[in-house]
């Protein structure tokens, strides 16, 4: 893989970064050798980088080359809204009072390179800050008002840099030319996949060893896999896929990772029009009465209309947060007070809620879909003595048992109906539950990012589940290739 500093002007190059060729902006543009490269990582070091200037134009072809600017078009434009400044800013309040806290001036400049500072004592900040923002070489300017702000941040040149800030430079720029991916180019895998992931969480979609598995599958289909975290947003367009393997929500950084990766062009599961249609119940509600899916007796509830709860749905009936996920934010009433109790509060959170009769069984199906094909059937069974398969109460979480069948095995009314929802949504990966009630199949709910488990939902597939998911994705990035060759 090729590295490119692109600058109007060479000449006035100050800078000598091992492994870097530096090119005119215009050669760059121009010269059909840079157009036939494959994979370049090009630095866009232009002076200017307003709409339709020479350097917007640097890491627009970049990007249509499939090279991976940076920065990207997405940043320059990102860099150019206010809102989106103060909505960092925001992001970012409490790394920046504890990095500014002890200021005592009004107002601080800081200057940002591959996301490193020479004062160390600054690293967090600049690291978060580049992870909102990736670019080589920012100037970030906050005020102190009751706390400190971001109030203007900017891309430089290098004729910015201070002398005496120039062998850090090239320091921190060499440290983020030797990436895993620099590794990985010599190797024989086509594609470079990220899967992210959350170390720390207690219930994540995947267990170790099945992240082990889909490390191994991606591997034999020719595509090698880096797990990151949530502070390698920065990192995003250095790879061609993404698979988030962490609980999303539309206000989330995985909603954000997803929505960075669709904006560079990568391959996406879960992409971000899934996170949005999956992780609301509302939308969900709506979708599924338009288009006559079966689920239970629903109803979208707002503070006008809480009295016709009774009449609409009845009790028991379970009223559901719009984004609750593992069986939170759900919560069975038994009467009309219970209703009004539970309603104030979620109505805290939320303008609307889903209401829905109270459906009783022993499991629900989880029909588990892949553009557009169920993949594994399961049986998710109740917690012993509780109405949910996941128990949030107490110290501990507890899961009821989960038994796995071939999709053959399980009953063809469920898989019908849980392929006729996820249409609906996308075609990327999703968790459908249903419940079966006297012959009746009705869904309850699709979910993006299902859990996959090793011992659980690959029991039948083994390790051909994840081989078909990473299948998928070779599959799309070939279909991406094709597309750059018509």
């Amino acid at each position: 893989m090729s590295a490119l500093a692109v600058i109007e002007n060479p000449s006035r190059w100050p800078l000598h970064i091992r492994g870097v060729e530096v090119v005119s902006a215009r050669t760059y543009l121009t010269d059909p050798r840079y157009a036939e490269l494959r994979g370049a990582h090009v630095f866009n070091l232009c002076r200017a980088y307003g709409y339709q200037s020479i350097g917007y134009y640097v890491s627009l072809l970049a990007s249509a080359r499939r090279h991976r600017p940076i920065p990207s078009v997405e940043t320059i434009q990102d860099l150019r809204i206010s809102p989106l400044l103060r909505i960092a800013s925001e992001d970012l309040d409490e790394v920046l009072q504890g990095a500014l806290g002890k200021l005592r001036s009004g107002s601080f400049e800081l200057s940002i390179y591959f996301g490193r500072n020479l004062a160390k004592r600054y690293d967090r900040l600049c690291r978060a800050i580049f992870n909102q923002f990736p670019a080589p070489f920012l100037r970030a300017s906050f005020v102190r008002e009751e706390e400190w702000k971001l109030q203007s941040l900017r891309l430089i040149a290098t004729s910015d840099i201070p002398d005496s800030h120039r062998d850090f430079v090239i320091a921190q720029a060499e440290q983020y030319l030797d990436r895993p991916w620099r590794a990985r180019s010599s190797r024989q895998y086509r594609y470079d996949l990220a899967i992210l992931v959350n170390p720390d969480a207690d219930d994540a979609p995947s267990n170790s060893k099945a992240l082990r598995r889909f490390v191994k599958a991606g591997q034999s289909l020719g595509i090698d896999s880096t797990f990151i975290d949530r502070n390698d947003y920065g990192r995003v367009a250095e790879f061609d896929a993404l698979f988030i393997r962490e609980n999303t929500s539309v206000d989330h950084y995985t909603y954000r990772f997803a929505r960075r990766a669709a904006a560079e062009g990568l391959v996406v599961i879960d992409d971000p029009d899934s996170i949005v249609r999956c992780t609301n119940k509302v939308y969900q509600a709506e979708l599924f009465a338009k288009h006559g899916i079966a689920c239970p007796r629903t109803m979208v509830v707002h503070a006008d209309n809480v009295a016709q709860v009774a009449g609409a749905i009845g009790f028991p009936c379970v009223l559901k947060q719009p984004d609750g996920s593992f069986s939170r934010g759900v919560i069975k009433v038994q009467s009309e007070a219970e209703l009004r109790k539970e309603l104030e509060h979620l109505f805290e959170e939320s303008d609307l809620v889903v209401v829905q009769e109270f459906v009783p069984s022993s499991f629900d199906w989880r029909v588990g879909v892949l553009d557009g094909r169920a993949l594994y059937v399961c049986k998710y069974h109740m917690v012993p003595g509780h109405w949910q398969i996941v128990e949030n109460g107490g110290s501990e979480r507890r899961y009821g048992k989960v038994e796995t069948l071939a999709v053959e095995a399980g009953p063809s009314q469920a898989v019908d109906v849980a392929l006729r929802a996820t249409k609906l949504i996308g075609d990327g990966l999703y968790g459908v539950d249903v419940k079966e009630v006297d012959g009746r199949f009705l869904v309850m709910e699709v979910n993006d990012n299902p859990n996959l488990d090793a011992g659980a939902e690959d029991r039948v597939l083994g390790d051909e589940l994840y081989l078909a998911i990473l299948r998928c994705f070779r599959e799309r990035l070939d279909a991406r290739g094709a597309e750059r060759r018509a």
